[in-house]
């Protein structure tokens, strides 16, 4: 997959694409619905997303706490995975933030990357202040010339799949739940950075990501597993503060089984695949060291009844 950050200047290889346009935070189930309206609409033309880094509301809101189901590179991989074969991963900066809904229209998807067709969800704002929606968007492709598709939202029995209802799902302890809409379970993806070692003197060596601009799940410990070193493999993480030590910054620590190597300075994604308790202070390390014990065996338990692992 080809990554663009700019909309000018575009070689010809990276024009005339259908294109859906959006956030795409999580790559959930109804994304995939209009990647998929997308390739319909122009099964002949290459495959493209147009999106913005950082996310509006972080720009906007930058007090906000971190709502990020994924970050620039988890996104582009999973996207990628989905066939997309071109991103455009546009700078949301003051700049940009105050184009209008008519240049964002004329000089970004007609000018500037040429789009054979568009697709967005039907909730699709743009341009300065949200000046421009789904209707203004018709209105101006069929001017142009440009095929649209505006896509419904993906619904089930609980309403329709959003972004922000993952969020929930995740922060009230549900990652099943949540790995259903997003068609995959949740990962958190980040470089394993230097801990305090106190995993390994418990036995229990982790390897520690910083959880930064993601959202934090609800505190505790879960099943999880990563591909490490071309193979799945599987593992128990504590996500929190930690509260027997007296952390103050949540994190994530995974404990992989049956794995021995040198993480350090590398990036991985270790996805979130069954919640087993909430986080707690202990007494002592000894109790720690024991519920640690049981985490691990819940989690081999959970992971082991899925038939050939969680992918």
């Amino acid at each position: 997959m080809k990554i663009y950050s700019d909309w000018r200047a575009l070689p010809a290889a990276a024009r005339g694409a259908s294109v859906a346009v959006g956030n795409f935070d999580g790559v959930h189930i109804g994304h995939m619905a209009v990647l998929r309206a997308a390739h319909a609409a122009r099964p002949d033309a290459q495959r493209a997303v147009l999106t913005f880094e950082p996310h509006p509301r972080e720009f906007f809101r930058p007090q906000d706490a971190p709502f990020r189901l994924t970050l620039a590179a988890e996104r582009a991989a999973a996207l990628e995975a989905l066939g997309v074969e071109i991103l455009y991963q546009l700078p949301f900066n003051a700049e940009f933030s105050h184009l209008t809904a008519e240049a964002f229209v004329q000089e970004v998807l007609f000018s500037g990357i040429g789009a054979a067709h568009l697709t967005c969800g039907a909730d699709f704002a743009f341009g300065h202040r949200r000046g421009g929606d789904v209707a203004f968007l018709a209105a101006r492709a069929e001017a142009l010339g440009v095929g649209l598709t505006i896509v419904p939202p993906v619904s089930d029995a609980q309403g329709p799949i959003s972004s922000s209802r993952i969020r929930r799902l995740l922060q009230d302890g549900y990652p099943e739940r949540a790995a259903a809409l997003l068609g995959r379970p949740h990962s958190i993806r980040g470089e394993v950075v230097q801990g305090d070692a106190r995993g390994r003197s418990l036995g229990f060596p982790t390897a520690n990501i910083q959880l930064g601009r993601h959202l934090e799940p609800q505190r505790g410990a879960y099943a999880v597993t990563a591909k490490l070193e071309g193979r799945l493999v599987k593992g128990v993480a504590n996500i929190g503060q930690r509260p027997t030590v007296g952390g103050t910054e949540s994190r994530l620590e995974a404990h992989f089984f049956d794995f021995e190597g040198d993480l350090y300075g590398r990036e991985i994604a270790v996805q979130l695949c069954h919640f087993i308790r909430e986080e707690q202070k202990f007494p002592n390390f000894d109790t720690l060291k024991a519920q640690i014990a049981r985490d691990a065996r819940e989690a081999r338990r959970v992971l082991d009844a899925v038939q050939g692992g969680i992918a």
